[in-house]
């Protein structure tokens, strides 16, 4: 177990095109840790989320991913380490679910011509499948596939590189009610069966969070207005402030909900 955090940002500015899109974001994640960037649009959570991915660079402060500097190291060679979840990755030839998942451990969009996996690699590819609950989906070519399924294969694809770290961004927009569930029901496997793994997700939906979030990070314009436990941050009166908006968070069975709040009367 390493005690260093896998993922350290401090004092993070980010500016682009003269408009500054974070402000003096800090956040620390540690291994098994699952976060969420909560907030409205444009409030900057893709913009850190890219950043943690090694995607893009700080203007101003520190971001280390994996104990590596973004800054002092190849951005290329770390984003291998890192599990990233792209909905809107696509291969362009009919692959099946079973060969879009070996994709992630060459890290391409195609397989590789005259590559073979090893019996290991494909063995940790059958695994994967069958967590994610895609075992009967093994063989079905991606045109095919609902978009909660695709979007669980592409899950299955980031894990091939035993990555310590899972970024997702959205992964629950566009999915009907079973969808949702079950790439939710799916994350919370898979969260207990790799219980080293620390993940970050993106949503503005608080019905999108796993039941496993132990932490969460609310932006708003930019700047992070609260940040640690869950517990501690995701209440009616932080949420109301994060979207403007009054509300009442209800969480039962391990799930958010949220309901207008109560005018009060006089």
């Amino acid at each position: 177990m390493n005690d260093f955090p896998v993922l350290q940002v401090d004092a993070v500015d980010v500016v682009r095109d003269g408009n500054l899109l974070l402000q003096a974001v800090s956040l620390t994640v540690r291994s098994g840790e699952h976060w969420a960037l909560l907030g409205p649009n444009g409030a900057g959570k893709t913009t850190l989320l890219r950043m943690l991915g090694a995607f893009e660079h700080p203007t101003r402060g520190t971001v280390e991913v994996l104990g590596k500097r973004l800054g002092r190291v190849d951005m290329r060679e770390l984003r291998t380490a890192i599990g990233h979840v792209d909905p809107r990755h696509t291969p362009r030839s009919p692959l099946t679910v079973h060969e879009v998942v070996l994709t992630g451990i060459t890290n391409t969009a195609e397989l590789v011509p005259r590559w073979q996996p090893s019996a290991e690699q494909l063995a940790e590819a059958e695994r994967l499948i069958e967590l994610l609950g895609l075992s009967h989906r093994h063989d079905a070519p991606w045109p095919i596939l609902s978009q909660g399924q695709r979007g669980r294969a592409l899950i299955a694809r980031a894990l091939m590189p035993n990555p310590r770290l899972l970024l997702l961004d959205e992964p629950a927009t566009g999915l009907d009610l079973a969808g949702r569930e079950q790439l939710l029901e799916r994350l919370d496997i898979l969260q207990r069966a790799h219980p080293e793994l620390a993940s970050v997700l993106v949503t503005h939906h608080l019905e999108e969070l796993p039941p496993g979030t132990t932490h969460a990070m609310l932006l708003r314009d930019g700047q992070a207005l609260v940040s640690g436990t869950v517990d501690d941050v995701v209440t009616s009166e932080h949420i109301g402030a994060a979207f403007d908006h009054p509300v009442r968070i209800v969480r039962e069975d391990g799930r958010w909900s949220v309901r207008a709040a109560q005018p009060a009367h006089h």
